[in-house]
């Protein structure tokens, strides 16, 4: 039997919930307007009518980052059974994570400052950029994550279910979100709206780009940023430039783009890096990429452009992603659900 405590406050009610020691912070940004529109923009695929949906939702401010993935690691990695992690993000000057100590021990960090090596000759930051070298199931094993509570929550059930115990599950290809899912990968029409409709209500009114605009943007760095700026390969004067100026050290902070975010608030949903969708790619084995990066052109930013026929255990330097989750109940009502409890406790222990 379960014993009822005789005194128990408001407050307590409201913080009855696991404690994560450090825990990882996503901040997301609410979207409304459900029963959208969706848009009639032909994409170079041929398809056309994305980012209509029919419910409220938030989505990821920025791509997740070196430091809230190495929270993931230290949480649930310790002898990674699953290849959460890819030693090209310590090999390689793009990636922004080191792991020491030896299976079952394994700890992860974020990497040390490359001195002299950003723009200007400013040292290169590792930790607000955004993580590579993840694949699709990486990326909703860190969902799942987040569904399960952090700390050392399964990785393997929650907002999806995969199953064989392997890097590869043996059910990949049907992997479909799970009722209830509380965190997850964006569907393509979540990450399409979130990025292009004009917040205007359910139109199916929609920017070419996640800027906020029908101009292409420029590929200023963040500290000279108009408001149409991005983070990508620029070749419209026939003289290549990346926005860093360095290949090995291409990109920006994750959400530095501060006056060029999306209709809903968003940054970096065009360039700096590809982002993981949720969706198969025409019931195929791939799964959908999106949103350009800092080695591609102008053109990879449009809402018109799908990458197509990226395998889902691809880790490769251009692959990153953002997460979604549903909106969290508002504090009043929170305060709500915490006097009915506390009111049915009273109850309860005045009949015992």
């Amino acid at each position: 039997m379960f014993r009822v405590l005789k005194s128990v406050s408001a407050a307590a009610v409201l913080t009855l919930v696991p404690v994560v020691a450090h825990a990882v912070t996503i901040e997301t940004v609410p979207v409304g307007n459900p029963g959208n529109a969706a848009d009639t923009e032909l994409m170079n695929d041929g398809t056309t009518g994305y980012g209509a949906v029919s419910y409220n939702y938030n989505i990821g401010k920025t791509e997740v980052t070196n430091s809230q993935y190495v929270g993931f690691l230290n949480a649930v990695a310790a002898s990674d059974p699953y290849g959460l992690y890819n030693e090209f993000m310590e090999f390689t000057s793009q990636g922004g994570i080191t792991r020491s100590g030896s299976s079952g021990s394994y700890t992860y960090a974020v990497r040390s400052d490359a001195a002299g090596q950003g723009p200007g000759g400013s040292d290169y930051t590792y930790g607000d950029k955004p993580v590579v070298w993840v694949s699709w199931y990486d990326s909703i094993r860190f969902a799942n994550w987040l569904h399960n509570g952090q700390a050392s929550g399964d990785t393997e059930t929650g907002a999806y279910t995969l199953l064989g115990g392997t890097p590869t599950p043996t059910n990949g290809n049907s992997i479909t979100r799970n009722s209830g899912a509380m965190w997850f990968l964006p569907s393509e029409d979540e990450w399409y709206k979130a990025a292009y409709h004009k917040n205007d209500g359910v139109t199916g009114n929609y920017w070419n780009y996640s800027t906020s605009t029908n101009t292409v943007p420029n590929n200023n760095l963040p500290s000279a940023d108009t408001g149409n700026s991005a983070n990508f390969f620029d070749d419209s004067s026939g003289v290549g430039i990346f926005t860093t100026g360095n290949t090995n050290y291409p990109l920006t902070d994750a959400g530095a783009y501060a006056l060029s975010d999306s209709p809903y608030g968003t940054f970096d949903q065009g360039g700096n890096m590809r982002e993981w969708n949720e969706d198969p790619v025409s019931s195929s084995s791939s799964r959908s990429v999106r949103g350009g990066y800092w080695f591609l052109f102008s053109s990879r930013l449009a809402a018109s452009y799908r990458h197509l026929n990226i395998h889902p255990t691809n880790e490769n330097l251009p692959f990153g992603f953002r997460v979604a989750s549903i909106p969290e109940p508002s504090s009043l009502l929170l305060a709500v659900f915490a006097l009915a409890a506390v009111t049915c406790l009273r109850r309860r222990t005045r009949g015992t």
